[in-house]
């Protein structure tokens, strides 16, 4: 059997990642599932050994780079039969560099949704949990208002901020070649035509998916944050076509917010209409 090998399912919270690892995970050559704890372990282990730490000096940067393969392998021992590999974290966008040093020749699938949606998305689950005090908001001045609450999921450093300019980082910067932007719109409206997209540009042949019959849920994931049913899959893939609960203004001043739909700067590979509709 061929060394395993790795590719990365990363992008915005809210627009399919979790839809696409149970996709994938259908295909008995895979492994595949939701953000797993690789990222934080390694950028965990890289800081106890970065300049100004105590084994920063005795540390070169070969052993960091085989503790940091280590991570990897070890965590995805069990999966050690599979032939390729997703690891999900919406982290790896911002660590191409290590990614492309670690696995050379490797992809990231960055799933993508108009972030109007995504806030629309995780407010619609805040309200449905009316009893829950999450863990997404610190205080309640973050969490008093709607308004309150976007603006801090909005922030650099939070869940929508964060994954938002690691992907503008990504599809601007020099590994962008590397990168499929995946729209959650698409790939729940015609996954028959996007997922023969997604094997071609991982250069892997077809499998033939069961786009209704999908089977995937974590609770114990969701809990924690006070917010059930995130990572709740659909059993039929299909996109649900609504009206925003958000005020216009705050829908408004988020809907322009996908860079991703100009390519002119950017070497990134992007699934659009036109190829899913052939």
């Amino acid at each position: 059997m061929s060394p395993t090998k790795y590719h990365f399912i990363s992008g915005l919270p809210r627009s399919g990642s979790t839809l696409l690892a149970a996709l994938l995970l259908q295909n008995p050559r895979f492994h595949a599932g939701m953000t797993s704890p690789v990222g934080s372990l390694m950028k965990g282990m890289l800081n106890q050994l970065g300049a100004g730490s105590e084994f920063g000096s005795v540390v070169n940067t070969n052993q960091r780079r085989r503790l940091t393969r280590g991570i990897f392998d070890s965590y995805y021992a069990e999966q050690s039969d599979k032939e390729l590999i997703f690891d999900t974290n919406r982290m790896w966008c911002s660590n191409l560099p290590v990614l492309m040093d670690q696995f050379p020749g490797s992809k990231v699938l960055a799933c993508v949704r108009n972030v109007a949606w995504i806030m629309d998305s995780i407010e619609r689950r805040y309200r449905a949990n009316p009893y829950e005090v999450t863990r997404l908001f610190n205080d309640d001045v973050e969490r008093n208002t709607v308004y309150s609450r976007v603006e801090t999921l909005a922030q650099a450093n939070r869940l929508v901020g964060f994954p938002w300019t690691a992907l503008k980082e990504a599809f601007y910067g020099e590994h962008a070649s590397s990168l499929l932007i995946i729209d959650y719109d698409l790939l729940a409206q015609v996954p028959q035509k996007v997922m023969p997209l997604i094997y071609q540009f991982l250069d892997e042949p077809e499998f033939a998916h069961d786009y209704n019959n999908l089977n995937y849920d974590a609770p114990e994931f969701d809990a924690p944050l006070g917010m059930h049913g995130l990572h709740t899959v659909r059993k039929k893939v299909s996109f649900e076509n609504r009206k925003t609960i958000l005020p216009p203004d705050l829908f408004e001043k988020y809907d322009s917010l996908s860079f991703w739909k100009d390519t002119g700067n950017s070497s990134a590979n992007v699934i659009s209409i036109k190829e899913a509709s052939r």
